[in-house]
This record gives C-alpha cells, sequence and structure tokens, in this order.
C-alpha cells in the first residue's frame, strides 16, 4: 500500500455483471464533501447484504464504495458545526447508493450528515447499533407517539432474531413492555428471551393468507418483514394500535384490506432512516444512549474484520445472521 493509501471495498458492474473486491483508495479518489471522517467502524445490515451481493439494485452509481453506515473520528472539516478529533457517525444520507459508503478507512461527506457521537458510547457501541437499530429506536418512538404505552399491551417483534428486532426487544422490554418475538428460527428461543421477549411466536402464524380481520392479540407491533406478515400483524392488531412498517424482508407486498383501520381505528406507522431529519436523528440516538442495555447489545454482537464483509453479506441475506455485526474497519 503506497503513502497515502487506504483500504476499501468497492463495487464494479460491467453489463449486468457486478463485483466487489478490497482494493486501495487515496482521499483524491473519494466523492466531494466538506468533511474528511477516519472510518474507524461499520456493521452490515441487511440493505448491505442486497448491496455488496447485486441481490437488489442498491448502488445507483458505479463503482461504488458501499456500507450505509460509519463512525470514526472528524480529521478535517469545513463545516462549521464540527471540528478535527471530533467522534461521530453517520447512517444513511445514501451512502452505498448515491455516496461513497463506510466500508473504507477514509470517508468524506457532508457535515450536515454527521451526528455527534453521545456520551457512553464509542464507536464500536454506535456500529453495533446501526442503522438496524437507529431504525429499532424510530419504530418505539413512532409507538409511544401513537400513544402504545406498556400498561396497552403487548407488542409483537417480527423478524425478532435480525438486527432491527434484536435492538428492539430489548428497548421495548427496558422501557417495560411485554415482548412477543416471531421468528423463524426456534433455535434463536432462549437468545430472544435472554433479550427480553417474554412469548415466542413461529414465523408460520404470521406467514398464511391473511383474513381482512383477526382475533386481538398486541397493543402494538414493530414489522421489518413486509407482505403477508404484515397483513396479519395488521389484522391481529388491538383496537386503536399501532403498527411500525420498517422493512420488507419477505417482500414489498401488502395484501391487507382496510377492515383494521376503520373498524378498529389501528395506525401504519411508515419507518423511513435514510432521511429522517438531523433532529429526529439525535433524538433517536440519544434515546438508545439512555433506553438501551449494553449488556444486551454486546451480547448481540458479533465482530469482523473489513475483509469479513463479503461472506457476512451472504449470510445476512440467507438469514443465518443472529443479531449485530460490527466490521472494524481500522482507519
Amino acid at each position: 500500500m503506497k503513502h497515502g493509501e487506504f483500504r476499501a471495498v468497492l463495487i464494479r458492474k460491467d453489463g449486468d455483471r457486478q463485483s466487489a473486491e478490497e482494493t486501495h483508495l487515496a482521499l483524491d479518489d473519494l466523492m466531494e464533501g466538506d468533511t474528511v471522517v477516519r472510518v474507524t467502524h461499520s456493521t452490515v445490515n441487511y440493505k448491505d447484504g442486497l448491496a455488496l451481493t447485486g441481490a437488489a439494485p442498491i448502488a445507483r452509481r458505479f463503482p461504488m464504495i458501499p456500507g450505509i453506515d460509519l463512525a470514526g473520528e472528524v480529521l478535517e472539516t469545513a463545516h462549521a458545526g464540527l471540528r478535527p478529533g471530533e467522534k461521530v457517525l453517520l447512517n444513511g444520507h445514501g451512502l452505498s447508493e448515491t455516496h461513497y459508503g463506510g466500508y473504507a478507512e477514509r470517508a468524506r461527506v457532508k457535515g450536515e450528515w454527521l451526528v455527534p457521537i453521545p456520551p457512553g458510547f464509542t464507536a464500536e457501541d454506535t456500529m453495533a447499533i446501526g442503522t438496524a437499530g437507529y431504525t429499532a429506536m424510530l419504530s418505539v418512538m413512532a409507538l409511544e407517539h401513537g400513544g402504545v404505552a406498556p400498561a396497552k399491551g403487548p407488542v409483537v417483534v417480527t423478524g425478532a432474531a435480525g438486527g432491527v428486532g434484536s435492538v428492539a426487544i430489548a428497548l421495548l422490554a427496558k422501557l417495560g413492555y411485554d415482548v412477543i418475538a416471531s421468528t423463524g428460527r426456534a433455535e434463536e428461543t432462549g437468545y430472544l428471551k435472554d433479550l427480553g421477549a417474554k412469548e415466542i411466536v413461529a414465523r408460520t402464524e404470521l406467514a398464511g393468507d391473511p383474513k381482512p380481520l383477526g382475533k386481538e392479540r398486541w397493543a402494538g407491533a414493530i414489522d421489518s418483514v413486509g407482505s403477508k406478515t404484515l397483513a396479519n400483524v395488521l389484522a391481529q392488531t388491538r383496537y386503536g394500535g399501532v403498527v411500525a412498517a420498517c422493512g420488507l424482508a419477505g417482500g414489498m407486498d401488502l395484501p391487507a384490506s382496510v377492515a383494521p383501520f376503520i373498524l378498529r381505528g389501528i395506525t401504519l406507522a411508515g419507518i423511513e432512516s435514510v432521511h429522517a431529519p438531523h433532529e429526529r436523528r439525535i433524538a433517536a440516538w440519544n434515546r438508545l444512549a439512555r433506553d438501551l442495555d449494553k449488556d444486551k447489545l454486546r451480547a448481540m454482537t458479533t465482530r469482523i474484520a473489513l475483509s469479513g464483509v463479503f461472506e457476512a453479506a451472504k449470510n445476512i441475506l440467507a438469514g443465518k445472521v443472529r443479531g449485530r455485526i460490527v466490521v472494524e474497519v481500522g482507519g
């Protein structure tokens, strides 16, 4: 590696063929921005798996450095709100889609995209959370905003053993909710109960053809699956309940009816994390610092080197990843 170069993962496309490899780049290779960050950690989310494998057209320009999250230290900046040496994180804002992402030891981005790492968190902690955990917090906030308090009844979390689900269960349990975890991996029952789930529901219970209405079972839900699972969740939500929809691992379709909305007055709250306003990001990260049990966070987290993201991408799409992955980028 030449002086001034750094390690990076780069996605290229030749016709219909996409490839990804670890390589070396220089600062002049990076995209425009007013701030350079020394990236120490990133993570692997479901969306990262799609981008790296080409299973979905996440990257909209090539070449592309993948990684929708990053954390590290400001090296240089022209942004008035930042200073060199400040510890920062970044989720979304087009990383891995239209702007180079976190799978590189350096990133040049807009300073307005960066969020200060909250007191009590390390860069590694924030990437153990990542977009998945940040999305889980936005989902919890949506339930609270809709009036779903612990006393209203249990909350079901679908895709429970995944990143969003794992963090959501830990958050909800600490906040006093009774959590029902829906998973297709029965072997993860102990893991989910350790995170705080009171009850485990097999994925198959929510995967069949949905009815317009079912028995009222939960006051709220956090769904990262979509499709028939989300439709079944809606049909079984109690009067006045709230369902936070934040993922599509099971598909983008929604074969539901209007019955839960007009007969039970429930709310379907869409959770969008990529372009969320800065103030909402700050609020979510401050809540995570306050409400997420760090011992549970570390228990759900595994660590890999930058070279490990290729295998991790395949595993997360195959449903073989439990909890969260931290990528030790270096920097």
